[in-house]
């Protein structure tokens, strides 16, 4: 499994992994309990590869944010999404100090945060990973 095929399904708690396309759509894995789902064309779908977040000076691949996460908790579990906003918007700007406050919200750190933690146990939150995904998408 690679973060190419890492999906967050609007409506849909958690993240899936691609399975099969089909002509209508595709089928998805749940990585929170392994049930698969049919999603459909109208579906609002985003791939983790394509996703990034705003700094002052350019967009920065979710991949880069994970690695950066990854580094501080030596590949180990980040604090939870739970947390205070305070909280979380002091721990994201230690891992990614230029961040844009005001293009990027709290709610979408909770998320950051919150797929991190997904994805970390499947072993998908390693240095040597995350150096392969940034390796595979195209420089923009």
């Amino acid at each position: 499994m690679s973060l190419q095929k890492i999906l967050a399904i609007s409506g849909k708690p958690g993240l899936f992994e691609l399975k099969v396309q089909t002509r209508t759509g595709f089928v998805a894995e749940s990585l929170l309990d392994g049930k698969r789902i049919t999603v459909g064309m109208r579906s609002n779908v985003s791939l983790l590869s394509e996703i990034a977040v705003y700094t002052y000076d350019e967009e920065i691949k979710l991949a880069q944010v994970f690695k950066a996460i990854a580094t501080k908790e030596n590949e180990g579990p980040s604090i939870s999404h739970k947390e205070d906003n305070a909280v979380l918007t002091t721990y994201f700007r230690e891992v990614l100090p230029d961040f844009d406050e005001e293009r990027v919200y709290v709610s979408d750190i909770k998320k950051i945060i919150n797929w991190y933690n997904l994805l970390q146990p499947k072993g998908l939150i390693t240095l040597e990973v995350l150096e392969e995904a940034l390796k595979e998408q195209p420089a923009e």
